[in-house]
Order: C-alpha cells, then structure tokens, then sequence
C-alpha cells in the first residue's frame, strides 16, 4: 500500500506503448476478477486518450470485459461524467460554467466599450477576446490571482504594453459581475473547483476501488495537488508517459532553472513539463517506479538515445563522449523532399508499403493539416480511407465554406466571383435537382465574363438586359434563369445594405438563406452539425456581444469564428491507417510511425504572441512563457519516436521560400552525425509521376483539304496566319475563341475598345470638335463598367493622352486635314480571296490624298516588324481604301501614322509614328510603295496556306506570335525545344 513516504507512482517510458502497457497493467492487477477492474477510474488527460485506452483494453478484451470508468479531467461535462465521485459537497455548489462562445462574446463587448476613446472594429474586438479568454484561463489555471496584475508591472514597460495592460484591468474588474450576474463562472475555474473538491473528499474518505490517473502531463498547481492525493491513497496509482528515469541528475536539476540571471527555467525541454508536475506532487524522479507490464516497441537504447538527443543545450557537449551505442537511433530513418507536395506524396507510398503486410499498423503524426490532407488525398488513390482523428477546421468543410460564401456574396455586393462561388457550392441544390441548376449557372458564368457589373442583384440583372449583337442569346438564356435565383437572394441583400446590423439578424438571415439554397445538406452530417451548433450558439450570446456590426466585416468575424471550430468525422476508414494531430498521437503507438512537417515554424510551432500581457508580466505572475509550447511539442515528437519503426520526413522548401529545418530534426542529425536515410521512398514517390513509355505530344501541323480552307481573312488576322498558322486555324477555322475571366480586370484590348468608343462618337456625334472630345472622354468613361481602383489609375493619364489627342487635331484641322470617317468596316476581293477590316480613322489632308490612323493604348509596332513583313495592319486598310473599299471615301492612301496614347520619348503621354517613311539614307519603306507591299504580303500568304496546301503549323515563327491563347490546344509546353520537331520553332 502507498503511502506519504511512497507514493504509489510509475512510468512508461516512450519505447513501449503507453496504452497497451497501460491495459495489460491493469488487467494484471485486476487478476481476473472482472468487477474488481469495472469499480476502477481511470483518469486520462483528453477525451482522444479515452478512446485509445478503449481500444486497447478492447485488443485484450477476448472473451468479454467490464472496462473501468475512464475520464477525462479536461472534459467540460466532467462532472457528469466521473458521476457522484465528483460531486461538490452538500453545503458547496459549484455554479454552472458559462458557454465559451457567449463568453467569447461578452468579452468582445467589454473590450469594446472599454475602447470608447479609441474605437475598436467588432470584428477584431472578437479576436483580442479569444486571446483574452485565453489568458484569463491561463491566470485561473496557475492559480494566479488578477489582484497581482497591479504589483507585476516593470518600470520599463513599453507605452504599448501599458496601454493593454489598463485596458487588461478594465475588463478583469467587470467580468466578474457579468459572471455574477448570470449566476455562471469561467469553464477552468469550474474545472478546478471540481478537481479541489475530489481531492478534499478523496483525503477525508478514501475511495474502496482503485484509482488510476494515467498519462497526464498537465503541470497546473490544482491537477499536480490532485495526483499527489491519487499517488497516496490506499488503491490509488499515477502512472506518468515518457519520463526520462536515466536523465543525468544535473541536467535534471537545470531544468527547473535557479538563482542568477542565467538560471532560467527550460521551458522548451520535452521534460520540462513532467519535472512540474513531480514537484507539484511532491514527487522526486527517483521515487518513480518502472511500469512492469506491455511489451517494448523501440529499443531501450533507442529511448536513451531519444533522451540523450534531447539534452539541454548546456550539456550538449556530453554528446563527444557518448559511446555509439548511445548515439545510434536504430529502426529511425528520414528523408528530405523537394517541397511539400513531394513529401505528401512520399508519406502516402510509405502509408500504403506499410499496410500491405498484414496485420501491419501505421500513423502519420504531424501538425500540418494542410499535408494531412494532401496525404489523405493521394491515399483515396489506392482506395484507402485513412483515419484522420485530428479533425479540419468548419470553415474548410462544405457546410463551413457555404456559410462564408453566403457573407462573402452578401458583403461584396454580389460581385460576379463571390456570387458564382455561392451558386456553384457542392451543397447547394444537391441531389436530383442539381444538374438543372448547374445548367441554369453554367449560363451565368457565360454571361457574366468580362469587366465587373454594377453592384447588388440589380447590377448584375441590368448587365445581362444591356447587350449587343455578340452578347444578346448568351444574355436572354442567362437572364431568364436569373430571375428565378435572384428572389432567393434578396433577403441576404437586404440584411447587409445596412452600414450596420445587429449580430443576430445577420445570423439569422445567412441561416435561412443556407436552408433555403442547400436544405438539410447545410446541416447534416458532423460538420452540418457543427456549423447548425455554431451558428445557434452565436444567435444565442449575439445579445451578450457587440451591439452592431459592419455587414462589411461580418465575413470575417465568422471566420474567425469558424475556424476556432474543429470538425472530427467519427471513427471509421482504414482500420490499420491513420492520420493525427500532436494531442491524438499522445499514448497511442502503430508499428510505423511517420513524423512529417519538420520544418521550424511547423513542427515547433511558432510561440503564438499574447497581446495582453507582455513576457515580463508573465514572468513576474507565474504564468508559464510564450515557450513553454515548444517543451509539449518536443514531448510529443520525443513519444513518438518511441516507435518500433519511426520515418521522419521535411520538405526543403514550403510553398514560399526555402524552409529550415525543425530544431528537433537537427539536433538527432548532430547527436547522430546524420540520420539514416530512407533513400528508396522519393525515388518510389516519383516513379508514381514518371509513366513507363512517355510519348509527348508531336508539334501540331493540321492539313485540311484546300475546299474547307477559310475564304475569307481580317487586316488583323494576316500576322497571325504567317507567325503561328495553328492559332489561325483553331481561330479561323474551328471557331474557337479564349473566353475572357469573371470580373476581369479590363485587358489592354478591353481599354482599345473604349478608347475607339471615344473617338468613334466624338468623330460621329461631335464632328471632330478639339473643345468637345475631353468632356466626351469623361462621359462615356464614367459609363464603362472597370474596377475603381483600375479606374483611378488608367483615367488620368486617358484624360492627358485625350488633351493631346485634341491639341494635335487642332493643330490638323488649321492645316487643312480633316477626319473623314471613324470605325468604318471595309472590303475587297484579291487573290482569290475576300480581305476584311474595320479602320480607326481616315483623314482627307489638303492635297486630296489620305492618311490612314490606328489608335494605340500602348506602343505601337516597329518598323522592323515591318520590314520583315508582319504589322501590315495600316497597308492592308490602305489597299482597302485605295480599292473603294470604304463607302463614301476615294483617294490615294499615302500617309499611315499610329496615334499612340502612351508615354513618348520625352515622358508625355500621347504621340504619333509612321511604320513606313525613307531615312536620309534611302533605307525603309516608301509610304507611296506600302499598299503595293502589304498586297504582295498578303498574296503570298494567301498562296501558302488558303489557297495552298501548306500545313498549319503552330508558332512557325513565335518572336511574331506573342499571344498564347492556343498555347494549350497545341501542347505546347510537351513539344516546344525539344529536338526533333520543336527545333523548327
């Protein structure tokens, strides 16, 4: 029997399975007597190790087995569940603890007045709340009175941190009323309250069954007092996870820090946490009793070579004198991959080589849920469904991504992107009805490509009635779906046209609307749920939280609520596979272990900032340092490579720059002097990407018979035909057109477009007046649909390049030339074939000849395209005219300028060029020669490919094909440089 002078305590070291051992130990001790172990409680850190406690005893169970009471201390419902043991005592009632969403809320509320001064956004009030929520139960944990705030402050506190800290104390001195006044207290203070009393009943009257506290490290005052009391009862038994019995006794003593400056505690030290709560218990190491029963799975020199690794950096120096044998981490192997989704991929074929032994179990353990994921993804390759227990956050789950696009949609204005992610939504209209709708927005999309429409349902209902010859069957079918959808819709649009609403109306009509686009989908299943749980715990404590927020950052504050939500499937998937977060992997062990994400800034995790209480102030209070995380997640990986077979994985780089290797990778590399590698994994993981008979695609050159050939070709279209012959063809002759993005940015050809409109109306409606093109600039400009931002950048220098424009044709006008046409389409037959083309401009000069024009937003084409034969634009509009090919204009073309409205050499916006013209020296092309040579341009092309029966080979020259839009079609990126056929290009 235990007593004060022995503790009743014992450890399982890392090397042998903490459950297992844990089950095998008690069923010995029960010595079969099957009532003895159903009288027993086990009390366990976190409801995951229930499970795994279960599961154990379960693999033991053979013909039947009355499991003991398991708990959890850091259960809410914890007295519920431990049953009439914990009951507070008659003349103490404990009050019910608040809910940690309202309290959340109300927090918000009070920081937020508190900020009269200096106004605080609802939305971020929120998230300074978690944050305080967080320190507060910190506070109560370590038992750390707030009256002492007021005596913790250095004198050399920043202005910064003074100014949380008042704020700090502000809040603190009306929570409590707000607790009072509900008759509620915080869910940690309840906590333990509860665990004080059990401690003071089981002191006054011990228990008759046996008692076992298993597995928790949690160092706080109150559970430390409480195990002591377990430790020393008459049936009672701690049994502690991965204590390190053979840690040398000075660097055991330095953990706990000291007198002097350079004495701290090591708070990053996988021990450190165990060593707190030996002390809190009263507890020294060597009264610590080996656990006798389970079976080992590493090596008892791998676990002292762990341990060895883990060395304080002081004593790291020790590792010189260390035998191999000390040193060497049999059955641990590791592997560095390029970049996150190639270490994903050498997870997943080290999953799947593991599970084709039978009876063989495997685990990855990282906190990286993004890799999870991708891990899961490439095991649904081979139809394994792993067990992934650590559970994503609501807003990555259909439900919780529905509810955001319902905020998104709603506070941009139903912007095209926001409202076309809403309607496209897995969930919405799911089941029988669903291809319908996907049909009906499948139009939408169509219709709404291009600049961004006005705002709100009504903006996108005028885009689809203002259409033209192009764009008006798209529109029609579009609009005649739309305006059965945009009736489901207008509630969300009313609710958030308001600058600010109340919290609970906003919830209110995103709910509905969710029920009303998706039904029961939106709340069924374990994330439904957990979206339904959170948005009536927000309805309910709405009145408690801020009394009015922006619709604007209404999306944000749901995120942020949503994503404090974790959403875990219940048990199922491949029973010999599994994925889990750092809490699930404690005390559970498969016979591979994968250890992924160590990368510093993963795996340790980066000490999350506390924006209330600077480190000093929580030196000063007790509380454990912004650090102190890092010490938990060196426990857990140090478990964990306890393993019969352990495979450590990082990737080089994350998906932005270079990534460092995890503290804890490195120092196993320097103990060891280089883990050994697992060299076979990434070459396996690549072979999965490298097809046995690669057969790129050859360089497309399509021959259609000379009878199906275009007849017909565009000025615009001749550069083209003769650079890259495929992109015409996909063009000309399949048909085939690049669909512009959803709520485009206006392209440079969208920006040539209005800049033509401009001239087209002032030319038309203005009769080239210099003094009337700027205000018909604005005017048509204000009209065009462009994003504000892009609008205030492009404008102003429009409006310059505009007042040159006019300068320049007054200065035309006193000099006898004079526009004659705008925006006029032309056409004439030659070699065969029909040429077509719409001119910007033609000017009469005074001598009766003609000046061809074209508009450029940007810089126009050289000269020395043109000498090679491509930019034949302005010629071929030229032979056009020339020809009689524009109505109501005769004469010979002999001038052909650009009017560009970029930058000129000097720096103004706005100038004009000639593609043609002789230099001094005679070099260059004859204005009066340019039609002549734009025909025979044209003709030989004509003679190669339409009337010929010349390939249509893809970018046949591509320093004169810049534009991709088939770049795809063709494949390039399999043929292009490679020998053979690409080295034609």
């Amino acid at each position: 029997m235990p007593d004060a002078a022995h503790p009743s305590v014992f450890n399982i070291p890392i090397n042998r399975g903490f459950a297992d051992a844990l089950a095998a130990g008690l069923l010995a001790r029960a010595k079969g007597d099957r009532l003895a172990l159903a009288r027993a409680i086990v009390l366990l850190p976190n409801n995951r190790a229930q499970r795994a406690i279960t599961d154990a005893f379960v693999r033991r169970a053979e013909g039947g087995l009355l499991l003991p009471r398991l708990v959890s201390i850091g259960d809410p419902e914890l007295d519920d569940h431990i049953g009439p043991l914990f009951d507070p005592v008659a003349d103490e009632r404990i009050p019910p603890a608040i809910d940690p969403l309202a309290r959340q809320l109300i927090l918000a509320r009070l920081i937020g007045e508190a900020r009269r001064t200096d106004p605080i956004e609802p939305v971020e009030a929120v998230r300074l709340a978690a944050d305080l929520a967080r320190t507060l139960d910190q506070m109560t944990v370590e038992e750390v009175d707030p009256a002492r705030l007021a005596d913790a402050v250095p004198a050399e506190l920043s202005e910064h941190w003074q100014a949380s800290l008042d704020l700090l104390q502000i809040v603190l001195r009306r929570w409590p009323e707000e607790l009072r006044r509900r008759e509620r207290i915080d869910l940690a203070d309840r906590r333990n309250r509860l665990l004080i009393a059990a401690e003071r009943r089981w002191a006054a009257a011990p228990p008759e069954g046996l008692i076992v506290a298993a597995g928790i490290s949690n160092a706080a005052p109150v559970v430390g007092r409480l195990l002591r009391r377990i430790a020393r009862l008459p049936h009672g038994i701690v049994v502690l996870a991965g204590l390190d019995r053979f840690m040398p006794e000075e660097e055991w003593q330095a953990l706990g820090g000291g007198e002097g400056q350079d004495r701290k505690p090591i708070e990053t030290h996988p021990q450190y946490t165990l060593r707190q709560l030996l002390d809190h218990m009263g507890v020294a190491r060597t009264e610590v009793r080996p656990w006798r029963a389970g079976r080992d799975g590493a090596s008892h020199d791998r676990a002292k070579s762990v341990g060895n690794a883990m060395t304080p950096a002081a004593f790291t120096d020790k590792w010189q004198g260390l035998p191999a044998r000390a040193r060497r981490l049999s059955g641990v192997r590791a592997v560095e991959l390029p970049n996150p989704a190639a270490e994903a991929q050498a997870v997943a074929v080290a999953l799947r080589e593991s599970v084709e032994k039978p009876g063989r179990t495997a685990a990855l353990v990282t906190p990286d849920r993004l890799l999870a994921t991708r891990v899961a993804a490439h095991l649904r390759r081979w139809g394994i469904e792993a067990d992934d227990s650590a559970g994503r956050p609501l807003t990555r789950t259909p439900p919780g991504t529905l509810l955001g696009a319902l905020a998104d949609a709603a506070s941009e204005g139903f912007a095209p992107v926001a409202l076309l992610a809403l309607l496209k939504h897995p969930l919405v209209r799911a089941g029988e009805k669903r291809l319908a709708w996907l049909e009906g927005v499948r139009l939408l999309d169509r219709a709404l490509r291009g600049p961004r429409p006005g705002p709100g349902l009504s903006g996108i209902t005028a885009f689809l009635l203002d259409c033209d010859e192009r764009t008006a069957r798209q529109r029609a079918e579009a609009l005649d779906w739309w305006k059965s959808v945009r009736p489901l819709l207008e509630p969300l649009e009313i609710a958030f046209l308001a600058r600010t609403a109340a919290l609970g109306e906003l919830l209110a009509v995103i709910s509905d609307t969710a029920s009303t686009l998706a039904g029961d989908e939106a709340w069924s299943r374990p994330a439904g749920r957990a979206a339904a749980e959170l948005i009536t715990g927000l309805q309910a404590g709405a009145g408690e939280g801020p009394p009015a927020i922006s619709p604007r950052a209404f999306p944000a504050f749901l995120q942020a609520m949503a994503d404090a939500v974790a959403v875990r499937p219940p048990q199922g998937g491949h029973p010999r596979v599994f994925i889990w977060g750092l809490i699930e992997a404690r005390l559970q062990q498969t016979d591979l272990v994968i250890l992924s994400g160590l990368n510093e800034g993963v795996w340790p995790s980066l000490p999350a900032p506390d924006p209330w209480l600077a480190p000093a102030i929580r030196a000063q209070l007790g509380l454990p340092g912004l650090e102190r995380r890092i010490g938990i997640e060196a426990q857990q990986f140090a478990a964990a490579l306890g393993g019969p077979e352990v495979l450590l994985t990082r990737a080089r780089r994350d998906a932005r720059a270079p990534a460092v290797a995890s503290r804890l990778w490195l120092r196993l590399e320097a103990m060891t002097g280089g883990i050994a590698p697992h060299r076979p994994l990434q070459h396996w993981a690549d072979a999965l990407d490298r097809p046995a008979d690669f057969a790129p695609a050859e360089r497309p050159a399509p021959c259609p018979p000379l009878q199906d050939r275009p007849k017909r070709i565009a000025v615009t279209k001749l550069d083209r035909l003769k650079a890259d012959p495929f992109a015409f063809y996909a063009d000309a002759m399949l048909r085939l057109r690049a669909w512009d993005g959803v709520d485009a940015d206006p392209s440079a050809a969208w920006r040539g477009s209005a800049v033509h409109k401009v001239f087209e109306t002032w030319i038309k409606e203005d009769d080239c007046d210099p003094a009337r093109l700027r205000p018909r600039a604005e005017a048509l400009l204000r009209e065009t649909a462009a994003h504000p931002v892009l609008r205030a950048m492009w404008t102003p220098r429009l409006l310059e390049a505009i007042d040159w424009v006019a300068a320049t044709v007054a200065e035309d006008l006193a000099a006898g030339r004079r526009p004659a046409l705008a925006e006029r389409k032309g056409v004439i037959d030659i070699a065969g074939i029909r040429l077509e083309g719409t001119v910007d401009r033609i000017d009469s000069l005074a001598d009766g000849s003609l000046a061809i024009v074209d508009w450029k937003t940007g810089k126009p084409p050289s000269r020395r395209a043109v000498a090679e034969g491509y930019s034949m634009q302005l010629g071929l509009l030229g032979l056009i005219a020339e020809r009689g090919g524009f109505e109501g204009v005769t004469g010979k073309p002999e001038t052909f300028e650009y009017w560009s409205l970029a930058a000129s050499k000097d720096g103004t916006l706005g100038y004009r060029t000639s593609p043609v013209g002789l230099s001094r020296t005679g070099e260059g092309i004859d204005s009066a020669d340019f039609t002549a040579l734009s025909a025979r341009v044209l003709t030989d092309a004509v003679e190669t490919w339409l009337r010929g029966g010349a390939a249509f080979i893809a970018k046949l020259h591509p320093e004169h094909a810049p534009y991709g839009d088939y770049d795809q079609l063709m494949r390039l990126d399999e043929w292009y440089g490679r020998g053979g056929s690409g080295d034609q290009a």
